[in-house]
């Protein structure tokens, strides 16, 4: 694997579903003792997870790490809140954009990327039922062009 480039270990298919993604920024985490090695094992989910940010700190919340199967004693809260690392512009910048009306910020993937583990966050504008069925119409009308295509070109 080159270096720079990431390994993908959880992505939130929910995220791009609930939320129409603005801009993303990545952000590094900060972990406890056997997290890592959970998460190096793919034992990572982002599906309910978000972001806050409290006291100029931003902390993501709910995202699940399954206890190192190894870990004995010195494993960690599941559930925990952990920090993100972000510049203090970056933080700023994430707390301009939520104060509007519908905007969130919530973890979009996690990967490996030169040995640490970084979150993708994205700030979106959720999503009302009218625009995912809009999005759904989309996605159905574009595979069905693509089949057609596909057909027409094995004849």
């Amino acid at each position: 694997m080159a270096k720079g480039q990431g390994k993908v270990l959880a992505v939130n298919k929910k995220a791009n579903h609930d939320f129409a993604i603005e801009e993303t920024i990545e952000a590094g985490i900060v972990l406890q003792g056997t997290e890592i090695k959970s998460i190096r094992n793919g034992k990572v989910q982002l599906r309910d997870a978000f972001v806050l940010i409290r006291n100029n700190e931003a902390w993501i919340s709910n995202m699940h790490i399954s206890p190192y199967e190894q870990g004995n004693q010195f494993n960690h809260d599941p559930l925990r809140s952990r920090k993100l690392l972000l510049h203090k512009k970056q933080i700023a910048m994430l707390l301009g954009q939520t104060k509007q009306e519908g905007f969130a910020i919530v973890p979009l993937k996690m990967y490996l990327k030169d040995g640490f583990a970084k979150v993708l966050i994205g700030v979106g504008k959720g999503k009302k039922l009218y625009d995912k069925r809009e999005d759904l119409k989309k996605k159905e009308a574009k595979r069905e062009v693509e089949r057609a295509f596909k057909a027409k070109q094995q004849y």
